[in-house]
């Protein structure tokens, strides 16, 4: 793409556009194909930018990176039916007569459990849970709603995940933050000011346990789910091929539970948290191949033909599409975003209202729009963290106080509440993804429980503004 152009309040268009489109016509691939279409003429690259934007855009480290672990992980899912695990693990669940709140409390402790990973959590969690939350009468919504705010909200809390490094990493260099020591500390002394994160974990948590009843659209999708049987709205479109909802187990496979499920995940885990140890780095999608040609082993050795297996995989892949597809033209988007300036313009018209005591409330606004926007919370974290911590040392003389801890968790969480609010953004379509759920409908039904919190965490940074000048 070219370099970034000032285009002003033109550069909102192609995120407003893909937004209000996908609500209004129900189909986030024409939504973001349209708002990609309208964007590259308006940004003066004539009727084949689109074209252009697609190569650039999807010519990418990061692209490729969540495109093979979302294919990675369908083939595993895939693995998963085929062997009969995951419904092995179905029925092992409902030996124990859970109730509807038992289960949703399980699902949401699941997403806690695998934190190392915001792109395997949704997709694990939806895909482990959904048999049995369907068996409930739980929503798909609701339990796409769960595996979401598992994921991004739970890893931008501990300290040992990429997300840690990365934010750390943005902070060297800026004011007394010297060394990486510097940066960790300001991290962990940050966790406890990361309102929005914090207060949405023990949110899910007090849903799940029925302690905060349903309100608004997802009451009324789960007195659908009750009272009709209906975990899907009539007309929806899940979004996962049926062929990872509809694959049956092999004929006379023995569904081996721990084998064929539990140590797959087992070893996913020991190799993405035993890599980050040593490499500093999780190696999450070299681990699912390895895993993914252990399976492939172990199912033949089981007695699955070779060519069932290949079969498998080319399903797994299959079922990947959907996904695959709405988040290609997502990060076309976020690319067209960054050509036209989205950024810089929220930034700019938002400088006369920097002060010391409203400084934290106006970076979590600003962090939030910008991911809400573009649907990156790592984008909006490189994008404000440069802004926001030398703004707060200037005020705090050049010291470490509570103001440049809060501007510090304010962009750490004002990224995550954007990016679950947005359609456009890639945690939030794999939750759809893992839970095959309607993608609009995962967004309209989460959208009032993110906002409830993200108005509290609002309520906290002006708090916490005023009382530390």
């Amino acid at each position: 793409m070219e370099e970034a152009l000032n285009m002003g309040i033109l550069s909102l268009v192609p995120a407003i556009l893909a937004i209000v489109l996908s609500f209004l016509a129900r189909n986030t691939i024409f939504a973001l194909a349209v708002a990609c279409f309208v964007g590259t003429l308006l940004a003066g690259q004539g009727i084949m930018g689109f074209p252009t934007l697609l190569k650039t855009s999807l010519g990418t480290t990061s692209f490729s990176w969540v495109m093979l672990l979302n294919t990675f992980v369908a083939i595993l899912v895939a693995y998963f039916r085929k062997t009969g695990a995951i419904q092995g693990f179905t029925l092992y669940i409902e030996e124990k007569q859970l109730s509807r709140k038992a289960i949703q409390i399980v699902a949401w402790l699941l997403g806690m459990f695998v934190y190392f990973s915001d792109s395997f959590s949704p997709l694990f969690v939806g895909t482990t849970m959904r048999g049995i939350a369907d068996k409930a009468r739980i929503s798909r919504e609701k339990l796409s709603y769960i595996a979401d705010s598992g994921a991004a909200p739970v890893s931008v809390l501990v300290p040992i995940t990429g997300w840690a490094a990365y934010l750390s990493g943005l902070a060297i260099g800026i004011g007394t933050i010297a060394t990486q020591e510097d940066a960790t500390r300001l991290f962990i002394k940050a966790v406890p000011l990361n309102f929005y994160a914090v207060f949405t974990v023990i949110f899910v948590g007090l849903i799940a346990a029925g302690i905060i009843k349903d309100f608004g659209p997802m009451k009324k999708a789960e007195d659908r789910a009750i009272n009709e049987g209906k975990v899907l709205r009539d007309g929806a479109n899940p979004l996962i091929g049926k062929e990872l909802t509809e694959m049956e187990a092999y004929p006379g496979i023995k569904p081996r539970v721990f084998l064929n499920f539990v140590l797959p995940v087992i070893m996913i885990m020991t190799i993405a948290m035993g890599t980050y140890i040593a490499m500093k780095s999780a190696k999450t999608m070299e681990a699912f191949l390895f895993v993914i040609i252990f399976m492939s082993i172990s199912m033949f050795i089981q007695g699955i033909p070779f060519i069932e297996i290949m079969n498998t995989i080319t399903d797994g892949i299959k079922g990947a599409v959907p996904a695959v597809s709405i988040l290609a033209l997502a990060y076309s988007v976020n690319s067209l975003s960054k050509t036209m300036g989205t950024a810089d313009y929220i930034v700019s018209i938002s400088e006369g209202l920097l002060s010391p005591s409203l400084l934290p409330a106006i970076i979590f606004i600003i962090a939030s729009i910008i991911a809400f926007s573009t649907g990156s919370s790592w984008g909006t974290f490189a994008i404000c963290m440069p802004i926001a911590l030398p703004l707060a040392f200037n005020f705090t003389g050049g010291a470490v106080t509570t103001l440049v801890t809060a501007c510090f968790a304010a962009v750490a969480g004002g990224g995550v509440f954007g990016d679950h609010c947005s359609p456009l953004s890639d945690t939030t379509i794999l939750a759809s993804t893992g839970s095959a759920a309607d993608h609009i409908d995962h967004v309209k039904t989460q959208l009032p429980y993110a906002l409830l919190c993200g108005g509290v965490a609002l309520v906290g940074y002006l708090l916490l503004g005023f009382m530390s000048i």
